[in-house]
């Protein structure tokens, strides 16, 4: 019989015996917490109104994490992470997050930021600018030489959505630009980079998925590493998060621990990204998410981002990642720019951030209370981003009934086990 020697953590403080998850590789401090942490009667109540709340919008999967004054007192997940085995749910299960993303961007500019390796007011484009590139000179509207990283980071570029979405139209970039499909980050900038900006910049604002991808190309630019790696080093493993990590488009590219995605039944489909002409699901082959990059492409577990929402949070009862002016300037919308990263920054100190795709939805909120907490789903719902006022209010619910708050934080609850799987066992966990 052929054995595999995994790790496996995870200590349940309010468990008789140890339990254990499994882990695809040795990684000092990476925690897994699994079901039976969060089993406590405080949250019978409230895990009630989740599963209410994913049999009402049909949601097949949800992870869900909530701390209270920096501490991780609830990872669960709910449902299933893949019907088809009735694979359950784990709070280490990986979920596409989309534009959740863009706050990991935004960190990575600060970061740069305040390694003085940039100014918010650089130019990016031009001779003087940080893409300075000679794929990305003669742009067809000259006012894109006054683009600033400022700019980006508050939507205020000059791009809008008008003729459609840049990054969620790949076959006709292609055919555009004379290139076989799929086109990568770089073309889709040049692709508007031939066309008129719809505003001057810094006049207007309008939600942009392309200047958070070019903003990852500027992270590359400036750190010499790949997007990808650099925030890994510089934000995500000083935080103790290894399972953050950018998505595939199909199948065969999942993760070992990421779950299946579901969208309604009915939906259109969208011809495949690779140009074979079959028509595909938007989940699996009709949007290119690894060409997102900075906008969108990540995958996360909801602790993981638990521990990234915590890092930038403001609050004294964790150590920050940001400087404080820099979690200022992301947002303090009396400076012109907020909110960067997130959604929604509100003056009593409420921020949230949102992310979907067909297939995926994410919500993470940080409290003026001390209260936080992370939803992910792998179903999108019929109605779209309007879902996520009503996952917001099933989130007041659910804070409202635990009862009482737990004392412990399950981030420094961690043993690492060692267990010996068949092979067949490790590969139909």
């Amino acid at each position: 019989m052929v054995t595999l020697l995994v790790s496996l953590v995870s200590f349940n403080p309010g468990a008789k015996e140890n339990s254990v998850v499994i882990i695809d590789k040795f990684v000092p401090r990476n925690v897994r917490l699994a079901n039976c942490n969060s089993s406590g009667k405080e949250f019978a109540t409230a895990e009630k109104t989740i599963n209410s709340f994913l049999r009402k919008w049909s949601i097949a999967g949800a992870s869900v994490a909530i701390s209270k004054d920096g501490k991780l007192i609830f990872a669960r997940g709910f449902g299933y992470a893949d019907t088809a085995s009735m694979t359950e749910t784990q709070p280490y299960s990986q979920f596409r997050i989309a534009s959740i993303s863009k706050l990991v961007t935004a960190i990575g500019i600060m970061k740069l930021r305040e390694e003085h390796k940039l100014s918010l007011n650089d130019n990016v484009f031009g001779s003087d600018g940080i893409l300075n590139d000679p794929y990305f000179s003669e742009p067809k509207d000259k006012r894109v030489y006054d683009i600033t990283v400022a700019h980006l980071l508050s939507h205020e570029a000059g791009w809008t959505q008008r003729y459609g979405d840049q990054m969620f139209m790949p076959i006709l970039i292609a055919e555009i630009m004379g290139i076989k499909p799929p086109v990568d980050t770089k073309t889709i900038v040049r692709f508007a980079l031939d066309k008129r900006l719809h505003y001057t910049p810094g006049t207007g604002r309008e939600y942009s998925n392309l200047g958070y991808s070019i903003l990852g190309l500027i992270i590359e630019k400036l750190s010499g590493i790949s997007y990808e790696e650099y925030c890994r080093q510089a934000i995500l493993e000083p935080l103790g998060i290894y399972d953050m990590k950018i998505a595939g488009n199909l199948p065969s590219e999942k993760n070992p621990f990421e779950v299946t995605y579901y969208e309604p039944s009915g939906v259109v489909l969208k011809p495949s990204i690779y140009g074979t002409g079959e028509l595909v699901t938007s989940s699996y082959g009709g949007n290119d998410i690894r060409a997102l990059g900075g906008a969108g492409a990540w995958l996360a577990t909801a602790p993981d981002l638990m521990r990234l929402l915590l890092a930038v949070d403001g609050y004294k009862t964790r150590p920050d990642i940001l400087s404080d002016q820099s979690i200022s300037f992301m947002t303090d919308n009396d400076n012109g720019f907020a909110p960067v990263g997130w959604k929604t920054t509100i003056f009593n100190g409420t921020w949230w951030r949102t992310g979907s795709f067909p297939g995926s939805t994410g919500m993470m909120k940080r409290q003026s209370d001390g209260i936080s907490w992370v939803v992910l789903f792998n179903s999108s719902a019929w109605n779209g981003p309007e879902i996520y006022s009503y996952i917001d209010k099933m989130m007041y619910r659910v804070v409202s009934q635990i009862k009482p708050w737990p004392e412990y934080d399950l981030f420094s609850y961690s043993l690492p086990v060692p267990l010996k799987l068949t092979l067949n066992e490790y590969f139909n966990r």
